[in-house]
């Protein structure tokens, strides 16, 4: 937060703390009294980013989680290259992880995007970090922002994939940067449960049979942990009513990008 503060942009900051149990609340509202705090009754996950666009009004909004902030010209940059690119919608920045601000991996993948990115600042996308990411306020609330099903993680892949549906563009632009400082043991079973199952359900809402098939055979194929594989499937099937309910395949120049992506 203090690094969030002292950015010579001045940027308004709004706290959503996610029905925090220890003294987070506390701390925030004696120490930043400069930033609007949201208190939420229960913790709902990555949807609580939502609630922060909700509650502003500006056109731009770069996300931040409580281990990241960005750094000093990068908010001032992606206002610069919104207004000269009126079709993109999100903006995702160069990690920088830890006090060693050793350049994260994931860049290298953005980096090397083979999507056509002609017209574009950077390197076209069909998804980004959360905590890397400025959007376009107005295109992200009619995407329908996060969806709190997900929770937290790979939560990003829907978002990006119905921005992109409704005739937006994703871009990677490493002239921002984010400081990234992630705890480790953010990588635990029950998180990798999360991830596989999302994976699993952005395929059936989002792709024609035949690829979401595919793409879940895929994604079994691809887990390491057979006994986290069988509580993501189970996790994923009990929502499946719920899925055809939301169950809506991508335009058609989107599924060409996704099977470019993925191909």
């Amino acid at each position: 937060m203090r690094q969030l503060l002292a950015l010579p942009e001045v940027p308004d900051i709004v706290i959503v703390d996610n029905a925090s149990t220890d003294d987070t609340v506390t701390i925030a509202s004696k120490e930043f009294p400069q930033a609007r705090l949201i208190r939420l009754r229960e913790n709902i996950g990555a949807a609580a980013r939502n609630i922060g666009v909700e509650a502003v009004r500006t056109p731009y909004v770069a996300f931040c989680d409580d281990d990241s902030w960005w750094a000093p010209g990068s908010l001032e940059k992606a206002a610069e290259v919104f207004e000269a690119y009126p079709r993109v919608a999100a903006l995702c920045a160069r990690i920088l992880l830890g006090p060693q601000n050793r350049e994260d991996p994931i860049c290298r993948v953005l980096a090397d995007s083979p999507l056509p990115s002609d017209g574009l600042p950077g390197r076209s996308l069909l998804g980004f970090i959360a905590c890397a990411t400025i959007v376009r306020r107005r295109p992200y609330l009619d995407a329908g922002g996060y969806e709190q099903k997900f929770f937290v993680g790979g939560e990003e892949e829907l978002l990006s994939l119905d921005l992109v549906s409704n005739g937006w563009r994703v871009v990677y632009l490493p002239e921002l940067t984010v400081h990234h400082h992630p705890s480790p043991q953010r990588d635990n079973p029950g998180r990798q449960v999360i991830v596989i199952r999302n994976s699993l359900w952005v395929s059936w809402l989002r792709l024609p049979l035949r690829s979401a098939l595919r793409e879940t055979l895929r994604t079994c194929h691809s887990a390491k942990n057979p006994r986290i594989l069988l509580k993501a499937v189970g996790n994923a099937a009990r929502e499946l009513p719920w899925v055809w309910r939301k169950r809506k395949v991508l335009a058609p120049e989107t599924l060409r990008l996704y099977h470019l992506l993925h191909q």
